[in-house]
């Protein structure tokens, strides 16, 4: 009779174990964040500086937990043939997966619109933090997503590689 008490609690706490991390991983860390004040931001060609573009209906999600948990949403009149003449175009990159109550980040929907071509990737801001760049994605429509993606030196923060000269110093936590 003992061992199925024992059984039973031990059951009952890894329940409550994984439903807490569930909560945790889905919904406790991430809160809506406003627009920031310059706007959504992209990489001009000619003067290698974030320049703000035009923007509507904006919509963010972040968590202090990760600053690669960053995922927005918005809508632009500018025009693909305008932004790839404008502003650095970035590699094949794949959207990072939203939670699924942030309808307006489908992490599939935009890889697939990308791989068809009727999506481009954009460089918004070079290491907005340490080893974290900002990934602006176009649709032909004129729907925008944002997110954070490692670059090369994140790659090689986070996975014990020697980081090397070419990656700036890293800052004091």
């Amino acid at each position: 009779m003992n061992g199925k008490i024992v059984g039973g609690v031990i059951l009952v706490a890894a329940a409550i174990a994984g439903l807490a991390l569930y909560y945790l991983q889905v919904y406790g860390y991430y809160h809506e964040v406003d627009a920031p004040d310059e706007g959504v931001l992209l990489v001009s060609v000619n003067s290698n500086t974030s320049e703000p573009i035009l923007t509507d209906n904006f919509r963010a999600i972040d968590a202090d937990s990760s600053p690669i948990r960053y995922r927005a949403c918005f809508e632009t009149s500018l025009s693909l043939a305008m932004l790839t003449e404008t502003y650095v175009v970035s590699d094949e990159i794949t959207p990072r997966n939203a939670p699924g109550w942030f309808h307006c980040f489908d992490a599939k929907a935009i890889a697939a619109e990308i791989e068809e071509g009727t999506a481009l990737t954009f460089l918004g801001q070079k290491n907005i933090n340490y080893g974290v760049d900002r990934i602006v994605a176009i649709t032909s429509d004129g729907r925008g997503y944002v997110w954070h993606e490692l670059n090369d030196c994140g790659d090689k923060s986070y996975d014990g590689t020697v980081v090397g000269e070419a990656c700036p110093e890293r800052p004091a936590d």
